[in-house]
């Protein structure tokens, strides 16, 4: 394990704050841990002798030598607490205290002077306002919840310490064990991501779980859990979901991407399951902490009741699995073993009268079957039938056949005898199918995890200081917008731009439009218009002779529009053939928690409306930029749907890469639009323009 391992495995517990007073969280932690902590547990508190019948001390200093300290001090006296263990040579602290920047104000001032303090004697410091730590290897309840915790495979870490002890409350009641628990808290020093490295190196931990309300540092976050996703399952459940980020951005992309959607993004990039509540929370890690992955996506179902199968089945439909085809060989194998009123084709129904031998047999032939990965058992309870004896017979034929089997033995006592014999050998049972599925599902889905690779990031040949004088003309705006007239910028990293001039004057409008070959384009260019089309700000297919007249009525209809707008003039730009193109977007959205948010899609006027799109967060490869491209809806498009000539998708997953690249050099860019990126047979080529930069980054 890594740095973290005496903060699960102290050898002594300090609790800075003991008391025998009843009620108090001091008294409870200390019960706690003197229930069960295999170490040595130190009571410290200047006004005590004993605490519990267990010698007191005055300071930290003065005990035994410390391995974790817990704090549970009222709020004006926890910095001097920490310090003082820190001075003592402890280099572990939970906080139990509240009264941190949870509370605003001077408790946000507090907070602050804790990390200090923190980093200044590289502490492993959970909290503030934390419920407090487990580990089950040691007996260590560090908490003051009412619950210990039940030993397991399974480490748990959660944002709120009341759920942690209602989780535990109903997860003895389930039999479901842990090996470590902890509460975060204000995580003003070690977070999610700390204790995901620390569990992804323990080889106690099979499964990582979380209940996640934010995710700080994003970026690092990725980083760390893709690298421990690639051999121990983390699954997740975040909660407050909000469109608030989306509503406060100005940009296309800002507008779509929103918070939740980077948290999608970041979680599903990071190899993160994500569980929708906190039922299939426990489900997955069921299921992956006693299973094998499935090497097939095929599911066979066996069951003795026709309307539980039709259950399964429609499960295993809304899943990424699928019913398993069966061989002839498998399917001949089950009509010579099985009554001619049983069905042989998945889902295989025995029948309700199927004893044990017949339900047996027909696992093992679908376990046996090449096309089978995995397996469903669907039973209800019958007079000819013994769950404890099914039970046994799905253990055997799991084990046999080296397949994840999961059971729903629907039913109440008969079911939970059962069920005890199949969690000993790591198979979960489920009531309702559909839950039976959604752990196999998991499984799969992880299986698919371990096997993605991901390449690195391209490194493009780019013009960095000519992009950096493009964006440093930001500062003369007080908005910070850029426009179309910083189409420079998009050149300086090799994303193709049509032939054009911004001009501010109609004969030089003329001039720059005889300059180019065909018609041209026609676009007013003011940072306090967006949708220029939409206020007629825009003229398509000018003739060189329509180019004054054009000039002077994009101006006008921009003035009587908006009479206070600025103009910087008006572009005219080479005609692109959108007939056979497609218009699509390309963009980033600088989210506070995962950094620069890439999008693709359907671009054009349709963007805010069709929302067909996809989110990375940068910086991607080439890999994760085709992926990009082909989950839009509208993907058939570009490759050519319906007769029409395929366009440039490698010109389109080129131009995803360099605006990743340039996005991540420049974090002084928050957001972009690239809207619309014409894709045609020949090539891409970026339309139009928007951005907005703080300055004070660059």
């Amino acid at each position: 394990m890594g740095r973290l391992q005496e903060l699960f495995a102290p050898e002594t517990v300090a609790v800075v704050g003991a008391t025998d007073r009843d009620g108090a969280v001091g008294r409870a932690i200390l019960e706690n841990l003197a229930a069960d902590f295999e170490g040595e547990v130190v009571p410290v508190n200047p006004n005590r002798d004993a605490v519990l019948e267990l010698e007191c001390y005055p300071d930290v200093s003065s005990a035994p030598p410390v391995d974790l300290s817990v704090i549970v001090v009222p709020p004006s006296i926890v910095l001097e607490a920490i310090r003082e263990s820190a001075e003592a040579g402890v280099e572990n602290v939970v906080v139990i205290t509240a009264g941190f920047s949870e509370t605003g104000g001077e408790g946000a001032a507090r907070e602050r002077e804790l990390r200090e303090i923190a980093a200044e004697y590289d502490l492993n410091l959970v909290g503030p306002n934390s419920l407090g730590v487990m580990s089950t290897g040691v007996g260590l309840n560090a908490t003051f919840g009412p619950e210990n915790a039940l030993e397991g495979s399974v480490s748990f870490m959660s944002q709120s310490g009341a759920f942690i002890t209602a989780v535990l409350d109903w997860a003895n009641e389930q039999g479901i064990g842990f090996r470590d628990v902890v509460s975060l808290g204000n995580k003003a020093v070690l977070d999610e991501a700390d204790f995901i490295r620390e569990w992804g190196e323990s080889p106690d931990t099979d499964v990582v779980i979380g209940y996640l309300e934010g995710i700080d540092g994003g970026a690092e976050f990725v980083e760390t859990t893709r690298e421990v996703t690639a051999e121990t399952p983390v699954v997740l459940v975040k909660s407050g979901r909000t469109d608030a980020g989306a509503k406060a951005a100005s940009s296309h992309t800002g507008a779509i991407a929103g918070t939740e959607r980077a948290y999608e993004a970041g979680l599903e990039q990071a190899g993160v399951l994500r569980a929708r509540s906190v039922q299939e929370l426990f489900d997955y890690a069921r299921a992956l902490s006693g299973l094998p992955a499935p090497d097939a996506d095929g599911v066979a179902v066996v069951t003795n009741a026709g309307g539980p199968g039709v259950l399964t089945t429609d499960a295993v439909g809304d899943s990424s699995l699928e019913m398993a085809s069966f061989t002839d060989e498998t399917i001949d194998a089950l009509a010579e073993a099985m009554p001619e009123e049983a069905n042989v084709y998945n889902p295989i129904d025995v029948i309700g009268d199927a004893d044990l031998e017949r339900f047996d047999e027909a696992l093992d032939i679908a376990l046996g079957d090449p096309n089978v990965g995995a397996a469903v058992v669907v039973s209800a309870p019958t007079a000819v039938l013994r769950y404890d004896e099914l039970a046994e017979a799905v253990i055997s034929r799991h084990t046999e056949h080296e397949k994840p089997v999961v059971t729903c033995l629907m039913g109440g006592d008969r079911a939970r005898a059962a069920e005890i014999s199949l969690r000993e050998f790591g198979v979960p049972n489920y009531f309702d199918p559909a839950r039976a599925v959604s752990g196999l599902d998991a499984l799969a889905r992880y299986r698919r995890i371990r096997e993605r690779s991901v390449d690195a990031p391209a490194t493009f040949d780019v013009d960095r200081e000519r992009a950096r004088e493009v964006l440093a003309r930001a500062e003369s705006r007080t908005d910070n917008r850029l426009g179309v007239e910083a189409m420079d910028l998009l050149e300086a990293y090799g994303i193709p731009t049509p032939t054009g001039e911004i001009v501010d004057d109609p004969d030089e409008a003329v001039s720059v439009a005889e300059s180019i070959e065909g018609e041209v384009v026609l676009k007013i260019v003011s940072p306090d218009i967006s949708h220029k089309s939409d206020i007629g700000g825009v003229k398509v297919g000018v003739s060189d002779d329509e180019v004054y007249d054009a000039y002077e009525d994009v101006v006008a209809r921009a003035r009587n529009y908006q009479p206070d707008a600025t103009i910087i003039g008006v572009q005219v730009q080479e005609m692109v053939d959108l007939e056979a193109s497609t218009e699509t977007i390309v963009g980033m959205n600088r989210d506070p928690q995962f950094g620069p948010l890439l999008l693709f899609g359907l671009g054009g006027i349709f963007v805010e409306i069709l929302e067909d799109t996809s989110i990375r967060v940068a910086p991607i490869g080439e890999g994760a930029a085709r992926e990009m491209v082909d989950e839009i809806r509208a993907a058939p498009l570009l490759r050519g749907a319906r007769g029409r000539e395929p366009a440039d998708v490698e010109g389109v997953v080129e131009t995803i890469q360099r605006l990743s690249q340039l996005v991540t050099d420049f974090p002084a860019i928050l957001e972009l639009d690239v809207n619309p990126l014409v894709a045609g047979p020949d090539g891409v080529q970026a339309i139009d323009l928007r951005l907005t930069v703080d300055t004070e980054e660059l």
